[in-house]
């Protein structure tokens, strides 16, 4: 072959290995482990002698990979249609030719009761990058990506904290939680008012983080403070959202008020809730079941709370019973999860930038059950340290139930 020709063949082959990297760079983001092998394999079929070398080196794949995918085109090899190798193939996990990096991975993950107490990881956070150097300190060849393998093996999963320790159990615990039941129940019955009450953790008026997302313009987050310094004026400072869920109506009032939160404050709520709605709900009401937890300015000994009461049934002639959940049951009561738990994913990752955002906020809460909230700004002032005297606890008319009545 003169060199004309031969350059003439050459320039033909470059062209042609160019056309076949272009076609390969296109098609290679939509392929798998197997339509990559049969790819290579059909190119080098048609490239001619050196196909194998060349599609190897576009690829990447090892020479035999792509003589298995001429096999296969050409029925020397049966594929497999349901898989992507054939049983058995690939590199063997680690876990099965080092079959103790399991164990002394579970050590290091439990070092209390596992391992050693002293381990290096006993108070540090166990990210995949510290676990794969300490196992490697130990003498195993295992990358960062390997760990989230091993530990899925070890049927492990990131999870935060769960709120179950209550502490040491009252021993009439269950009994309690019968005797509300049953209070509900009769008082239902009789078609009075059940009410289930509480004050929501203070929130801080102005432009502060509120926790949770809510959809925005991409890359455009609400702008907020760096530091949750209360703004001291009468349009922001701290409110205290204090809740009344009738239980049977499924209907909700929160008093937002903007001073203290004392047991005046929480009967005052309890006072503007049954003017707004109660009354009308229940125009025939001659009882009110109320049932809080039994700490806070409605607690069970608090000496105000129990005055306030007494102020607002001789204001409307109802005949109030209250039950108080055992210690440490607090988050039982029904407000908490039927009530404050929705109105918490309604603002969430909304600044409560004034009065009026949190009260409509507040006001919009609904669920698919039905659920219909009503808000209201309580500004009025409640001192604290109000002492009340036991000259002043004889004068309620008060009684109490034979089962637990403290």
């Amino acid at each position: 072959m003169d060199l004309i020709n031969r350059n003439v063949v050459i320039a033909v082959k470059n062209d042609k290995i160019k056309e076949i990297e272009q076609r390969y760079q296109l098609i290679n983001p939509f392929l798998n482990e197997q339509t990559r092998r049969l790819f290579a394999a059909n190119e080098s079929l048609s490239y001619g002698r050196g196909g194998v070398t060349l599609m190897s080196r576009i690829t990447g794949l090892n020479k035999n990979t792509i003589a298995l995918g001429r096999k296969e085109l050409t029925g020397e090899r049966v594929a497999e249609t349901y898989r992507l190798r054939k049983p058995g193939g690939g590199r063997r996990p680690i876990y099965e030719k080092e079959p103790r990096i399991l164990d002394d991975l579970e050590k290091l993950l439990e070092p209390d009761t596992r391992g050693d107490p002293e381990s290096p990881l006993r108070w540090s956070n166990k990210s995949h990058e510290k676990l794969a150097k300490e196992l490697q300190a130990m003498g195993y060849t295992v990358s960062t990506n390997t760990i989230p393998v091993l530990l899925k093996q070890l049927g492990y999963s990131l999870q935060g904290n769960r709120k179950t320790n209550e502490g040491s159990e009252h021993p009439d615990r269950d009994e309690q939680f019968h005797f509300i039941k049953e209070q509900t129940e009769q008082h239902q019955k009789q078609e009075q008012p059940v009410i289930s009450v509480d004050a929501k953790k203070k929130e801080l008026v102005g432009d502060f983080k509120n926790n949770g997302k809510e959809y925005r313009p991409k890359g455009d987050p609400e702008e907020v403070r760096v530091y949750d310094f209360m703004i001291k004026d009468e349009e922001h400072g701290r409110v205290t959202p204090y809740g009344i869920y009738d239980i049977s109506s499924n209907t909700g009032w929160v008093n937002l008020g903007t001073d203290s939160d004392t047991s005046a404050f929480a009967v005052e709520s309890i006072r503007r809730w049954y003017y707004t709605m109660g009354q009308y709900l229940y125009p025939d009401a001659e009882a009110l079941l109320i049932t809080a937890d039994g700490g806070g300015s409605n607690g069970s000994r608090v000496r105000l709370w129990k005055i306030e009461l007494q102020k607002f049934a001789n204001e409307t002639g109802l005949n109030i019973t209250v039950c108080h959940f055992p210690p440490r049951t607090s988050k039982w009561n029904k407000i908490e999860h039927r009530l404050f738990s929705y109105i918490s994913l309604n603002w969430r990752g909304k600044p409560l930038i004034s009065h009026e955002v949190i009260v409509n906020l507040i006001a919009s809460t609904t669920t698919e059950k039905g659920l219909t909230v009503n808000c209201e700004l309580d500004k009025n002032k409640y001192p604290k340290g109000i002492k009340i005297n036991d000259k002043e606890m004889k004068n309620i008319n008060m009684e109490r139930h034979d089962f637990h009545g403290e």
